[in-house]
C-alpha cells in the first residue's frame, strides 16, 4: 500500500505563499573519490543522460565506469574546490538569495525561494519539501539552464514529478523551460563581454562554448542545438560581429558517440595550429561557472590551445551571482508567476474568522 507524506506544521487561517524552486545540476559533496563515485552514480543512471536499455548500460557503469572514473574526477573537482565548496554550489545558494532579497525589496512578500539540486544536494525534493514546510502552495520550477535540453530541464521536471507522486497533497504547480532568447539575458551576455572586452581588450576571436549533447539526440528532437544557434546568433549580432570573428562550439562529450559539432578543444586547437594567439571564450549555456567552465576551458582548454601555438585563453566569467543576473532572472520569474502574484493575500479578519471555524470544527490548530 502506498504511502504518502502529509503536511507539516500546516495551521488554518495562515496565508498560504508562492515559491519558487532555483534547480541545477549538482555536484558532488566534496571532491574526493567516494563523494564523486555516488554523485556519478547518481547521475549516470539517469536515463535522460545515457539513453541506453539498462541490461546494456548496467554492467559498463557499475564494472567499469565507477571503478575508474571517481578518482581522476576528484582531482579534476579538487582543482577548482573554494573555500566555501563547489563554485556550483556556492553561486546558486547566492542566486537564490539575492532572488529572495529582491522580490522582498520589490514587494513580494508572499515569495519564498529554495535551491533544489537534480543530482547530490540539497535534492529538488528538499527544495519541494522547503517550500511547502513554508505553507508554499503554489511553486514555480524554474530550472537554470537557458536553453532547454532533454538531459537538463526534462530531467528536473521527471524529479518533480517523481517527489511529487509521493505526496498527499500535492502543490499547484509551473514550470518554466528556457529562456535563450530573452532579450534581458542576452542583453546580460553582451553587457558580460563588453565589459571584459573594456577591462582586458578585445583578442582576435570571440569562442562561444555551449554544453554538447550527442548528436542522435538532437536528430530524435531534442530543441536544445537550435536554442544554442538562436543564442549565439543574437549575442553576435548585438554585437556586431563579422563571421570571422566569432564562433559557436560543444563541449564536454564524452563516449564513442558523435556529439554535436564543432568541438570546442578541437577548434582551439585548429585556431592555434592557424597562428591565433589570443582568444576569448565565453559560455552562454551556464548560468554558473562551474567544472566544464572553470577547469574544462580554462585549465583543459588552455593548455590544448597554448600546446598548438597560442598564447592566452581569456574566459569570460559566467553571470553567476552577478546583479544583471539577478535583474534578469527576476524579471523571467515574475512574467511566470503573473496571475499568482498578490494571489495570497488574506486580511488579518479573514485568517482570524478561518482560524475560528476550524477550531470549532474540531481542528488543533
Amino acid at each position: 500500500m502506498e504511502k504518502f507524506s502529509g503536511t507539516q506544521n500546516f495551521a488554518h487561517g495562515q496565508n498560504t505563499k508562492t515559491g519558487v524552486l532555483m534547480c541545477n545540476l549538482g555536484t558532488p559533496d566534496a571532491p574526493t573519490k567516494k563523494a564523486v563515485k555516488t554523485y556519478l552514480a547518481q547521475f549516470l543512471s539517469d536515463p535522460r543522460i545515457v539513453e541506453l536499455p539498462r541490461w546494456i548500460w548496467w554492467p559498463i557503469l557499475h564494472g567499469v565506469i565507477l571503478n575508474t572514473r571517481p578518482r581522476k574526477s576528484a582531482r579534476a573537482y579538487l582543482s577548482i574546490w573554494g573555500k566555501e565548496g563547489s563554485p556550483l554550489l556556492t553561486s546558486s545558494k547566492k542566486v537564490v538569495s539575492k532572488l529572495d532579497l529582491l522580490s522582498k525589496e520589490a514587494g513580494y512578500s508572499e515569495i519564498e525561494y529554495a535551491l533544489g539540486m537534480r543530482y547530490g544536494n540539497p535534492s529538488i525534493s528538499d527544495g519541494i519539501d522547503e517550500l511547502r514546510n513554508k505553507n508554499v502552495r503554489r511553486i514555480l520550477i524554474f530550472p537554470m539552464y537557458p536553453q532547454y535540453a532533454s538531459a537538463t530541464t526534462a530531467s528536473t521536471y521527471d524529479a518533480v514529478f517523481n517527489h511529487c507522486k509521493t505526496l498527499r497533497w500535492v502543490p499547484e504547480i509551473r514550470f518554466a523551460s528556457d529562456y535563450h532568447q530573452n532579450r534581458a539575458y542576452i542583453n546580460a551576455i553582451c553587457d558580460s563581454i563588453l565589459t571584459h572586452w573594456s577591462k582586458n581588450g578585445r583578442s582576435e576571436r570571440l569562442l562561444l562554448s555551449f554544453h554538447g549533447i550527442p548528436k542522435d539526440t538532437f536528430l530524435a528532437g531534442d530543441p536544445y542545438y537550435c536554442q544554442c544557434q538562436a543564442t549565439a546568433r543574437l549575442i553576435t549580432e548585438q554585437l556586431r560581429l563579422k563571421p570571422n570573428e566569432w564562433k559557436i562550439t560543444f563541449q564536454s562529450r564524452v563516449g564513442p558517440k558523435e556529439w554535436l559539432e564543432p568541438y570546442t578543444d578541437k577548434t582551439l586547437m585548429e585556431w592555434g595550429d592557424e597562428g591565433l594567439k589570443k582568444v576569448d571564450v565565453i559560455c552562454p549555456g551556464f548560468a554558473v561557472d562551474c567544472l566544464e567552465t572553470l577547469e574544462e576551458i580554462m585549465i583543459l582548454n588552455q593548455e590544448n590551445f597554448r600546446r598548438h601555438g597560442g598564447e592566452e585563453l581569456n574566459y569570460i566569467p559566467a553571470l553567476n551571482e552577478s546583479n544583471g543576473h539577478i535583474s534578469l532572472l527576476h524579471e523571467i520569474i515574475t512574467g511566470h508567476l503573473g496571475n499568482w502574484l498578490g494571489s495570497s493575500d488574506q486580511t488579518e479578519e479573514l485568517r482570524k474568522a478561518i482560524l475560528e471555524r476550524a477550531l470549532s470544527a474540531g481542528a488543533e490548530q
